[in-house]
């Protein structure tokens, strides 16, 4: 009996992890652009005008959006467009920070797991799970509290919340890997699981990997925003966009809605830039579990 293919069933195939279908050209050329046009923001802007941001004026304290000033100023006559470029540059790189080591964490924590496998596997993934069960922003204000305005102390917090599933996500990949003919040929050869776990099951979670760093730095953007916008992140003489909106609270019952609107929507905007990056990066260094999920 002939097999019935899709063309029989009236069905189109699903796309190949290297179809052009699955390629989303405009969309992540938006999202490309975007990026490149919050990064010229984040990075030119403070450098062009250093002074407006640092120099207070009274004078000019609470001023609305005009041509001379974008964004309006703050309760100190600081230039928000300046200010906010600023705070969005220290929050993507707190953020960035944060999710290199959760990821770093998470990548050793699941390696170690699949490698040796048995009770070593079941306690970190115990381990994890409790990690995980904790609420994270609780968990974030435990440990900030401790050590108020550390920048230390917030890229800790926001990382130690965040491995479990970096460490599950891993685990699973090389698990798998592990499962493959190659790598039992490798064990018959004489190799150590050391030895297979860093020529075998490291480079077959890399691509994994990447895409949990671009994945965290939304998650950690928030968290940062929200442990300042509470008082406990960075002190208030270091702009960051959790407090430039601790700031705003009190200038909203003056009138000063333009100190709320244009770093909340910075937030947003960088979020979504972010998590589109992510996105695309997922389509292209991680196809086949996109393809799993599309199925």
């Amino acid at each position: 009996m002939r097999e019935r293919t899709w063309q029989d069933a009236g069905r189109t195939a699903p796309p190949t992890p290297g179809d052009p279908a699955r390629r989303l050209p405009g969309s992540t050329t938006v999202t490309v652009l975007a990026g490149v046009v919050l990064l010229a923001y984040v990075v030119l802007v403070p450098l062009l005008w250093p002074e407006a941001s640092s120099q207070a004026s009274l004078s000019r304290a609470r001023l609305a959006p005009s041509a001379a000033h974008w964004f309006g100023t703050d309760y100190a006559g600081h230039d928000l467009f300046v200010r906010v470029a600023q705070g969005l540059r220290v929050s993507l790189t707190i953020a960035v920070l944060c999710a290199l080591i959760a990821t770093v964490a998470g990548l050793a924590v699941g390696l170690t797991a699949a490698a040796l496998g048995g009770r070593t596997d079941a306690v970190l993934m115990r381990i994890s799970d409790a990690v995980n069960a904790l609420p994270h922003l609780l968990l974030g204000i435990v440990l900030v509290a401790l050590f108020r305005g550390s920048l230390t102390a917030i890229v800790v917090s926001i990382a130690v919340t965040h491995w479990p599933q970096v460490a599950r996500i891993v685990r699973s990949e090389a698990l798998t890997t592990r499962a493959a003919e190659f790598v039992d040929a490798a064990y018959l050869a004489g190799a150590s699981r050391w030895q297979v776990l860093a020529r075998h099951l490291l480079p077959a979670t890399l691509a994994q990997a990447s895409v949990a760093v671009v994945l965290l730095v939304p998650h950690a953007i928030w968290h940062e925003s929200t442990l300042s916008f509470l008082g406990l992140g960075l002190s208030p003489d270091r702009p960051s966009l959790g407090t430039l909106l601790q700031q705003s609270r009190g200038e909203i019952l003056l009138g000063g809605w333009w100190s709320l609107a244009f770093p909340a929507l910075a937030l947003v905007v960088a979020t979504l830039v972010v998590s589109g990056l992510a996105s695309a990066a997922r389509h292209r260094w991680a196809p086949l579990a996109d393809e799993a999920q599309v199925r």
